[in-house]
């Protein structure tokens, strides 16, 4: 049985607060707290790389268990922001943690999915080779492409990082997925000469409309129904988004953390970092997952402990 075995997170602590922009982009309390729900965004130092998040995130995963890195087979990195266009930034954060010669790298390049089909590929890799430990990081620092000019961005995107063990006699298993695209929709969301443009309404439309279906196709792939899920962890697109998704599904909303407040939406980092905050959380038995966003993608899972 391959699952997570632990979860690590890093957040810069460096900090750009929304507070000081409500003249510069004409918002008020209400908007930032109770629209997006986000005071802040981290940010990271300026030598600080896409690598040196995923070492840092290792760094914190190692103060909570021994690990004998001759032992990890496989070593993946989601990001749409690496450390440069080639070599691949998982092949970097190999040589920067001094990895065995025998493991296997390759970045993921996908955003705020990135982390629920990185499970997936994660699990079936080590399933078809035979393998017993890997490693999954996240790390997508937006603020590499974020122009501060722009409203639509600049207050969201947050810098941050994760990794999990995954391997062998799992603290949580992973269940079955969905995944779907829309990809004639890909210019809603994209990064073009260096910079990065959203348009928030359109990802908004597509997030509500496309993960409300999505949730009951993913409980009955694994055999459940919705009463029977303990935690739900949603992409922390904004708190509007999660609102949304929450009134559609009709879910009781002790059971859907919004926790972004003080650090923004870290792309394909948060789900992680939530489900770190879970992970020995004896009452969340059964979790389910949805990452959706960059490229127009989403895809569900559930964990059960």
């Amino acid at each position: 049985m391959i699952g997570i075995k632990e979860i690590a997170s890093y957040i810069p602590e460096n900090r750009n607060s929304n507070y000081d922009l409500k003249e510069k982009f004409e918002m008020d309390d209400v908007f930032i707290e109770d629209k997006i729900g986000i005071k802040g965004v981290a940010v990271k130092n300026k030598d600080e790389n896409t690598s040196d998040l995923c070492v840092n995130a290792f760094v914190n995963l190692e103060k909570k268990l021994k690990i004998d890195k001759d032992e990890i087979e496989c070593l993946f990195v989601v990001t749409q922001n690496p450390d440069y266009n080639l070599p691949h930034t998982s092949a970097i954060v190999h040589g920067k943690l001094d990895m065995p010669n025998n493991c296997a790298c390759f970045d993921i390049s996908l955003g705020c999915s990135g982390y629920v089909y990185g499970l997936s590929v994660i699990k079936s890799f080590m399933i078809q080779n035979n393998m017993k430990n890997g490693l999954l990081f996240t790390a997508d620092p937006y603020s590499k492409v974020i122009d501060y000019d722009d409203k639509n961005t600049s207050i969201l995107f947050g810098d941050g990082s994760s990794v999990s063990l995954i391997g062998e006699n799992p603290k949580i298993k992973i269940g079955n997925f969905t995944f779907g695209t829309i990809g004639k929709g890909y210019e809603n969301l994209i990064c073009k000469e260096n910079k990065l443009s959203m348009n928030g309404r359109a990802i908004f439309n597509f997030a509500a409309k496309n993960i409300p279906k999505d949730i009951p196709i993913v409980l009955k792939k694994n055999n459940l129904n919705i009463e029977d899920i303990d935690l739900f962890i949603f992409h922390q697109g904004s708190k509007y988004i999660v609102d949304t998704i929450i009134k559609r599904l009709k879910l009781d909303k002790s059971k859907v953390p919004f926790k972004v407040e003080k650090y923004g939406n870290t792309i394909s980092s948060s789900i992680p970092i939530l489900l770190e905050e879970e992970f020995n959380n004896l009452n969340s038995n059964k979790i389910v997952i949805s990452g959706f966003g960059v490229g127009l993608s989403w895809s569900s899972s559930v964990l059960f402990k």
